[in-house]
């Protein structure tokens, strides 16, 4: 199915660290607990400043759903030794790209090496 190899593609590109090639559209929204950010480029720009958050990671994939336009998937996202992550994300998809993402995990208190810079 065409949406399951975009979702494989877009965590190989994290795993990999080539996030400046990520198969999103040029108007992508990303909403997650910590908020929405729109545009591709205003995303792009937050990954690239806060590298150390966002790369590094390994996903361990147990379930997904795809459908031909939207697909849900749930993984562990874990970075080293002492980071790991319970996440379920919604894709949606227009023209072979992501669209959207709308990410649901229990952030709780952050720790202040894990803050994001603005």
């Amino acid at each position: 199915m065409k949406t399951k190899r975009l979702i494989e593609a877009w965590f190989g590109k994290w795993e990999m660290g080539d996030f400046m090639n990520l198969p999103v559209t040029a108007d992508f929204t990303h909403t997650s607990p910590f908020g929405k950010i729109e545009g591709k480029e205003t995303y792009l720009a937050l990954v690239k400043k806060n590298k150390d958050k966002f790369l590094g990671y390994k996903f361990q994939i147990h379930d997904g759903l795809f459908e031909s336009q939207k697909a849900c998937v749930r993984y562990t996202a874990i970075q080293g030794k002492g980071f790991k992550l319970d996440v379920s994300e919604w894709y949606y998809f227009r023209d072979d790209l992501i669209a959207e993402i709308v990410a649901y995990y229990h952030i709780g208190e952050i720790r202040e090496e894990r803050a994001l810079s603005k």
